[in-house]
């Protein structure tokens, strides 16, 4: 019912209104009647009507409308700017332990550490004294035979007796590694010698004989031996190798010695 009595009084507002206008318009239309020179050639002065009616706003309020219904949302709007970074949050509990994972790659050698601390001392060992074996002779007779051991018969040290100065061979009697040498004073002959490992050239010696001097020939090597086998010095070929030399103050000599044994015999004598 009030929305009909509304309807109504805006509906009386309206025609008022265009009724007003249709006045003034009337009014704006005989003015220019009125304006007329008159007989002295100056125009009248217009008589100006004003209407001090005002729109029905203004002289006629009308009763407060009903309050329409709400009006459906609206899109969400877009999303706004960033904030500014907040405070660090206090640490969180810490997780469960992971599995353990591959092991990495090598890395590089680092520096070298200080030496350590000295071990404890060792077990006595036994004496090198056990495994002995050397000699060392010299040649007495001037001119030896060729292609015959040549008998050192002149004795600086042959404490095993391991070196036979009746036949001028050494007889192996402990198996290992031994080292061999001789020095040989050449005269009035050149000089080739050759040493023998049971019954087989090992190595030849040559020297050149140079007329009026004194020359020297010397040579040296080593040797695995096992039990019983023999080493010797011969000249080798005919007698006009046989420059061997020796006097008074001249020697030749031939020496040789155990460096080490083999590991099965020191083994064996524990």
């Amino acid at each position: 019912m009030k929305l009909v009595r509304t309807l109504f009084l805006c509906l009386v507002l309206v025609v008022k209104l265009s009724y007003s206008q249709e006045e003034g318009e009337e009014v704006e239309a005989e003015a220019p009647e009125e304006h007329a020179e008159g007989p002295g050639g100056e125009a009248d002065t217009p008589s100006v009507v004003v209407d001090e009616r005002k729109p029905c706003a203004g002289w006629m309020g009308g009763v407060p409308g009903t309050p329409g219904h709400n009006g459906a949302s609206g899109r969400d709007g877009r999303d706004g700017r960033d904030g500014t970074k907040g405070d660090t949050g206090e640490p969180g509990a810490p997780g469960e332990k992971g599995d353990t994972g591959e092991p990495g790659l090598t890395g590089p050698e680092g520096p070298r550490g200080f030496p350590g601390t000295p071990g404890l001392k060792g077990d006595q060992g036994e004496s090198a004294l056990l495994y002995r074996s050397a000699f060392s002779v010299g040649l007495i007779d001037r001119t030896p035979m060729p292609n015959v051991p040549i008998k050192f018969n002149k004795i600086f040290y042959n404490g095993q007796r391991h070196y036979d100065d009746s036949t001028g061979k050494f007889r192996c009697s402990i198996p290992g590694v031994y080292y061999f040498t001789y020095h040989l004073t050449v005269y009035l002959k050149d000089v080739k010698v050759s040493l023998y490992k049971s019954d087989k050239t090992i190595m030849f010696t040559f020297d050149q004989f140079q007329e009026n001097n004194i020359d020297q020939a010397s040579g040296s090597i080593v040797l695995h031996l096992e039990t019983g086998e023999e080493v010797w010095l011969q000249v080798y070929g005919e007698e006009a190798y046989a420059g061997i030399y020796a006097d008074n103050i001249n020697d030749s000599t031939f020496s040789g010695f155990l460096l080490y044994p083999d590991m099965k015999t020191v083994n064996g004598a524990r």
